[in-house]
């Protein structure tokens, strides 16, 4: 799949809404709780993926999973982790929250990456992760005061994850090994619906709420994860992270709208130094990398422009 610029942004644009719809769905729920909740959805991304993957890389697909070794399959844990952490905490506290906090991802990445791989930070990054820090302390502290603090710190657990898992990816990249990311969440359906069955029995989901966690599976994980890797190929690291953000304000509006569910003012507070701090440290980045390809480009084309030095035999 061969995509321009415009159609690349377009669609990823797209997959932000396809993540966003887990909250609004989450809240038409019947009887289904937690645990049981995330099991059916792992299960059908598992299922899905399966069909997919072949169709989409063929059957050698499953001799590159079987020779990308054990960094496959811990890639796997983190994204079991952030399966089952997500949907928890969406049992346990509004939308907004847990999608302010998986907002932290990209700058707990980068504090990761420098401290476990030795990746140099930029001051902006470190303003940034502190600003991002203070509403997220500022969410929490409030959280405190109420005692609802629990779904929050469950909700964390998202981003600590995906952080561990990029950092993990890149420094095997680093070491000439590539995994792909697709298959790590196939391996991580399979291992968070294998541990979440013993604590979602006996399964008690209605027919309702099966067909809507069937929906999830498909529709807000599998396919979307796809097209994310498809809209990679194409967008620079931080147009997709910028984009992936629209996945929070899409959130948001879901829940408020199909579920009727306010964000609480603190939040929206935290949220906005979250976000804010995010998009400020992406678009200063891309910035300074655009005036730098433009400092390299003009350099060269005053060099190929000069004029050649004559030899001693020319000038005679």
């Amino acid at each position: 799949m061969k995509l321009s610029h415009g159609q690349a942004v377009g669609l990823m644009v797209l997959v932000a809404f396809m993540w966003s719809t887990a909250g609004v769905v989450a809240r038409q729920l019947e009887q289904a709780e937690a645990f049981e909740i995330n099991f059916w959805r792992s299960v059908f991304t598992l299922l899905s993926l399966l069909v997919i993957l072949p169709l989409w890389q063929g059957r050698a697909i499953w001799g590159r999973m079987r020779s990308a070794g054990w960094v496959l399959w811990a890639s796997g844990v983190c994204w079991s982790v952030m399966f089952t952490a997500f949907m928890v905490a969406l049992a346990l506290t509004s939308v907004a929250n847990v999608l302010i906090m998986l907002a932290a991802g990209p700058l707990l990445t980068a504090l990761f990456a420098r401290f476990l791989i030795g990746h140099q930070l930029p001051a902006r990054t470190w303003m940034a992760i502190l600003v991002a820090a203070v509403g997220i302390a500022w969410m929490f502290a409030r959280q405190l005061g109420e005692g609802s603090w629990v779904g929050s710190a469950v909700a964390f657990a998202v981003p600590v994850a995906g952080a561990l898992n990029w950092t993990m990816v890149q420094r095997s990249a680093q070491q000439g090994h590539n995994i792909d990311l697709v298959p790590a969440v196939m391996v991580g359906a399979l291992i968070s619906s294998a541990t979440t069955l013993p604590l979602a029995w006996p399964l008690q989901a209605s027919l309702h709420d099966v067909a809507l966690l069937a929906g999830l599976g498909l529709g807000q994980l599998a396919i979307p994860c796809v097209l994310a890797v498809v809209c990679a190929r194409v967008l620079s690291a931080p147009e997709v992270s910028l984009l992936a953000l629209l996945e929070v304000l899409f959130g948001i509006l879901l829940a408020w709208v199909g579920a009727g569910e306010v964000p609480q003012s603190y939040v929206l507070q935290g949220g906005a130094l979250v976000m804010g701090a995010l998009v400020a440290n992406e678009w200063l980045g891309w910035r300074a990398r655009a005036g730098h390809y433009k400092i390299q480009t003009l350099a060269a084309e005053a060099q190929a422009s000069a004029p050649s030095a004559k030899s001693p035999t020319h000038e005679r």
